[in-house]
């Protein structure tokens, strides 16, 4: 019997497609914000599943509506309507103040959904010429792994081998307003963004830029559409985080923390008169919606409102932030981040330290080379980011 994580790494290795390069840690267990290898050993987990974990593993409550879900339904469809779906798209628009909800699985499905939404909206709406219609996106953007979405993408190794790519992308520096300004034509139907960039190191936009960028797009008769996938549901210390600039987007993209990271659910909100333009036949998904999905995510709904999580990431984050801003370390260049989501950026590869910290008892990963990203589960209590903290300070030491 195989058991030993050096075993399952080999076995991993022979039979799966080498297309991650993860810590060798072999993870068996998983409880609130710590996790147990199949040797015994535990470790604080700072990355949530890229803030998929947004309420720790296996929380108690997600886990009772998936167990209670599951002895009653689980699939129906779309061809039927089932007793969640109703709940579940109401409870997520009055959450995040739009009209209408697509559910859909993954995040780049809704990703997806959105590019088809903001695209038709372009044609039946802002009257663009078939086949013309424009989305202008950021350089370092991370939306997701499709061939469309890779095809918009800046970072070559998404896209080496895997073209020809959809057209009707137009790409901008981040955090540029004038050169969004001059990207957008008559044939732009949408704006897509993160308000973080993630993947692409944590990066922040200058102060204002969301609020410009939204006043910009509305002026201009075109959609703001914000990927929210990593950065919404209290990630940031806010529920969006468009929130921290009081923007509004036309459309929001949701998934990851949006089932707690027990069910892959995803959703693209908007409102009624942008969404209602997809008929019966425009899109679909045959798990999109499913019960057993609506249920878990409508009750990590709940979690995120009943135990404050959103204030609590304000809070620990502000927290976190001042006390590693204290760090010294030969090669560190910045500290940056918003609630419980944090950059370390070095200028050195920042994967020898990630390999560092796991071996201290810390799970985090280098995004963008540079960076140390640190998004640890809204539950973690302020002993356990204490505890961490002395270890990212013995690691990244004089």
């Amino acid at each position: 019997m195989i058991d030993s994580a050096a075993q399952l790494i080999a076995e991993e290795s022979h039979w799966g497609a080498p297309n991650y390069e993860p810590l060798a840690v072999v993870i068996s267990r998983g409880q609130g914000a710590w996790v147990e290898d199949v040797n015994g050993r535990r470790y604080l987990d700072c990355l949530s599943a890229y803030s998929a974990l947004n309420y720790g593993h296996c929380h108690p409550r997600l886990v009772a509506a998936l167990v209670d879900q599951a002895q009653r339904l689980t699939l129906t469809s779309r061809a039927f309507h089932n007793d969640q779906l109703p709940a579940f798209c109401k409870e997520l628009s009055e959450l995040i103040g739009m009209e209408m909800v697509l559910p859909m699985n993954t995040g780049v499905e809704a990703v997806e959904t959105a590019i088809k939404v903001t695209r038709r909206w372009g044609y039946r709406i802002k009257g663009i010429p078939s086949d013309q219609a424009e989305i202008v996106v950021c350089d370092n953007n991370f939306h997701g792994r499709t061939t469309t979405v890779v095809g918009f993408s800046s970072e070559p190794a998404y896209r080496s081998d895997f073209g020809p790519f959809t057209p009707g992308f137009r790409t901008v520096p981040y955090g540029d307003i004038e050169a969004l300004k001059a990207a957008i034509g008559p044939h732009t139907c949408g704006f897509l963004f993160e308000p973080i960039q993630c993947e692409g190191g944590v990066l922040i936009p200058p102060p204002g830029y969301l609020k410009a960028a939204a006043d910009l797009c509305r002026g201009r008769g075109v959609l703001l559409v914000a990927d929210e996938i990593q950065t919404g549901l209290g990630r940031t210390g806010r529920m969006l985080g468009c929130d921290h600039e009081g923007v509004k987007p036309d459309i929001v993209i949701l998934g990851k923390a949006l089932a707690g990271g027990l069910y892959p659910v995803s959703a693209v909100a908007s409102r009624a008169e942008i969404l209602s333009l997809m008929n019966p036949g425009s899109h679909g998904s045959t798990f999109g919606g499913n019960p057993l999905g609506c249920a878990v995510a409508r009750e990590a709904l709940r979690v995120l409102r009943d135990e404050g999580l959103v204030e609590r990431s304000a809070a620990l984050g502000n927290w976190l932030l001042e006390e590693l801003a204290n760090l010294r370390h030969g090669h560190l260049r910045e500290v940056r981040g918003r609630g419980l989501l944090i950059g370390i950026e070095l200028d050195v590869r920042s994967r020898p330290y990630c390999e560092q910290l796991m071996e201290a008892g810390m799970l985090c990963k280098e995004t963008h080379d540079h960076v140390i990203r640190l998004a640890p589960p809204l539950i973690t209590s302020h002993e356990d980011l204490e505890w961490a903290l002395g270890r990212l300070r013995t690691v990244l030491a004089e």
